[in-house]
């Protein structure tokens, strides 16, 4: 058991937690979350001992094996296996000196050290490091090539890699999925349940911590905060926790108002002056409440694609690939107006390849390659943080796509994303990972797109703002392609999926979680290679026959895919309206319920009263009653849209 107490963390002059309260118990595992720079990385820190807490202690960690996941890239020539299997520090030791003193015909010392290697099972570690190295997706033929040979991805793999094959009691892992495929990913998550220590970990794809872990922790306000159950509890639970805090909030503030309003009647009369200075030294004392925040502190959406050509993009007959190598042949894809498709395909297969080709960044090694009139490509990878230019600002950013648009229009735009202030003019410099992920994203929204290319966007945001891209996407009216690792992205803004496998794409007429079951499946047969087979085309799977290599039935027999897909998108064209509609008639509410809060607010003037002001507080009152008349109707149209929305998609959802 550890346990925190009384904890006080700065960064520099900024108190990131304080008087932060937590117990971690044996076997726990635990999601660690929070707003990019609330002091995730810092609370890992400390609890590996290169940050000392500013106040308060930590119980428990003493003698305690703690294994993490090292976030730096070593440069060493030093073979992809050797360097996991010295994760295992002991067990590398004695290898290495094994083979030293056979060498030197040091027989005797060898076998004492063969004894030792036995008694801590240490001939399995080479073995183990190949298992973690397949798993987590490198080819048998890396695995004597130098770390130095693999770009800086692959390297965090490495890491991960090693840490796992750290004997520990505790380990520790920020943001492990960041640079993983989806087949990675499951093949991590089965690891980790199976990890028979305290998991604590930094992590922004909920899926995958609703698979792994049992608790949340939250930074937030500075506090520690503790949830039991996976993340889908934990949103259950905070939800509760705001509706009463904002319950409680909005009895103290009608409170608040009785009291100013009593204040401001009769604090000039000499009978009530003494209830007024009390119901005053009430207010002082009152312990002032924050209102619930629930709203996100991001909020944006895709322009309307205006003009657009049908087909937007085609590719055929395509070869695809690099002057080295052809990843992908005979490629045939066509995409239109409203296409909403993610790819699926272990890390290799040439997802990002066809992507690249897609949005222009990479010339086809044959075949042709048509584009619309109207075409308009809005396309996202990691490799767009790399090109930003560090000196430059937000707004600046902006302005160079722009440079006739008015700066408070750029500001109100970059605010969606919560850049704001000073953070929206000053170099970007000082910005974390996540931070300039999120202007590279708000970059490609600003240039109004019509086919969105998006190659792992959410790598780097935190839950908030993956929340917020998934709502965008939702209502993103123009053609999609994504990859991503995140399986609630995708099952909540894509309707058609195709498979990346083996040189070729095709459509994949299975659902996620069949693809999902694929995967895990091949992972509980395949404990000895410790990695999951690829996934048969949807043609080669029913030619396989006795292979055993077929895959999952459809989700819905009897009816296909594509007329599932078609049926999707007819209740999409139907629900646009109404959604527009609805929006319309709720903006018409706020500013009726606006207009109304002006006339109570001159109603209650006790000027209005007056004989000299008779006509025009017969106005105000007939305006009042005009209006709530108004508000009951539109309130009631509105309701009923709503609910009409809410069934249409639910229907959608089935």
């Amino acid at each position: 058991m550890i346990i925190l107490h009384g904890i006080a963390l700065r960064r520099g002059a900024k108190l990131l937690i304080d008087q932060g309260q937590a117990t971690l118990q044996h076997q726990q595992k635990i999601a660690l979350i929070g707003a990019n720079g609330c002091g995730k990385s810092s609370l890992f820190a400390m609890l590996l001992g290169t940050l000392p807490p500013d106040a308060g202690d930590i119980r428990g960690l003493e003698s305690m094996r703690i294994a993490h996941m090292a976030q730096e890239l070593e440069s060493t020539t030093a073979s992809a296996k050797d360097y996991v299997t010295a994760g295992h520090h002991t067990a590398h030791k004695l290898l290495t000196e094994v083979a030293d003193a056979e060498a030197k015909g040091e027989f005797d010392r060898a076998a004492e050290l063969h004894l030792e290697l036995d008694h801590i099972d240490g001939y399995a570690a080479p073995r183990t490091a190949e298992q973690l190295l397949l798993g987590l997706g490198f080819e048998p033929a890396d695995h004597d090539k130098p770390v130095t040979a693999f770009s800086g991805g692959w390297r965090i793999r490495l890491n991960l890699a090693r840490a796992l094959m750290t004997p520990s009691d505790l380990l520790l892992l920020d943001e492990p999925t960041n640079h993983l495929d989806l087949d990675a990913t499951l093949w991590l998550q089965d690891w980790l349940k199976r990890y028979p220590g305290t998991l604590v970990m930094i992590s922004h794809d909920r899926d995958f911590i609703d698979a792994t872990c049992d608790r949340v922790m939250k930074i937030e306000g500075g506090k520690l905060l503790s949830f039991k159950g996976n993340y889908s509890s934990y949103e259950v639970q905070r939800a509760e926790q705001l509706a009463q805090q904002q319950v409680a909030f909005d009895k103290q503030q009608t409170r608040i108002a009785e009291i100013e309003n009593f204040v401001r009647r009769f604090r000039a009369k000499a009978t009530k002056a003494k209830q007024a200075q009390s119901r005053l030294k009430e207010l002082e004392r009152m312990t002032k409440l924050a209102p619930a925040h629930v709203d996100s502190p991001f909020s944006f959406q895709f322009p309307e694609p205006g003009k657009t050509s049908d087909p937007l993009l085609k590719l055929d007959q395509a070869d695809l690939g690099y002057p080295q190598a052809t990843i992908l042949r005979n490629v045939n894809l066509t995409l239109r107006p409203g296409d909403r498709i993610a790819l699926l395909g272990k890390n290799g297969a040439g997802k990002s390849t066809l992507l690249k080709s897609l949005a222009g960044k990479l010339a086809l090694q044959n075949g042709d390659y048509f584009s619309g009139a109207h075409l308009r490509i809005g396309y996202f990878d990691q490799q767009q943080i790399d090109v930003l230019d560090f000196d430059a600002s937000p707004l600046l950013h902006i302005q160079r796509l722009s440079p006739d648009a008015r700066e408070q229009e750029i500001l109100n735009f970059l605010g969606g994303f919560n850049f704001k202030g000073d953070m929206a003019t000053e170099s970007i410099r000082p910005f974390s990972g996540g931070e300039k992920a999120r202007l590279a994203l708000a970059m490609v929204v600003w240039e109004d797109p019509n086919l969105l290319v998006l190659d792992e966007p959410t790598n780097h945001l935190d839950l908030e703002m993956r929340h917020a891209l998934e709502i965008a996407l939702q209502g993103y009216e123009g053609a999609l392609l994504l990859v991503s690792h995140d399986r609630h992205l995708i099952r909540n803004s894509v309707e058609t999926l195709f498979l990346v496998h083996d040189g070729e794409v095709s459509p994949y007429d299975d659902d996620l979680a069949a693809y999902e079951q694929w995967i895990v499946s091949k992972l509980s047969s395949d404990k000895n290679s410790g990695a999951a087979k690829e996934p048969a085309n949807s043609d080669t799977a029913r030619e396989a026959g006795s292979s055993g290599e077929t895959r999952p039935e459809a989700s819905k027999p009897g009816v296909s895919k594509k007329e599932a897909r078609q049926a999707a998108a007819e209740l999409r064209e139907k629900l646009r309206p109404l959604k527009k509609a609805a929006d319309a008639n709720e903006k018409k509410i706020h500013q009726i319920e606006a207009q109304l809060t002006e006339i109570e607010t001159a109603l209650s003037e006790s000027c209005i009263y007056e004989d000299s002001r008779k006509d025009e507080l017969a106005k105000l009152i007939r305006d009042q009653g005009a209006l709530k008349a108004s508000l009951g109707a539109l309130e009631e149209e509105w309701f009923e849209q709503l609910e009409a929305l809410e069934a249409m998609e639910a229907e959608l959802s089935v």
